[in-house]
């Protein structure tokens, strides 16, 4: 096909960019659903100083992970 076919998808168009545009989204909602459990695992880890009361600490990481997925749109 030559560049002036009607049937030839110009540049950023057509199935290979959808493609990539949804692999694109996966990762960001990958990278979201990470910080998310790093943020849940925080939250539940055994504070160094028992200063801060575990309940507290997991609840305030299960607040930042709810806030992150939700920044996100998931």
């Amino acid at each position: 096909m030559t560049a002036n076919s009607p049937y030839e998808q110009p540049p950023g168009h057509g199935p290979q960019s959808s493609q990539e545009a949804r692999v694109e989204a996966l990762e960001t909602q990958v990278q979201a659903l990470a910080e998310a459990v790093r943020a849940l695992a925080r939250g539940l880890e055994q504070p160094p100083s028992q200063d801060a009361a575990l309940p507290e600490e997991a609840a305030r990481g299960a607040r930042l992970a709810h806030e992150i997925l939700l920044a996100q749109g998931l």
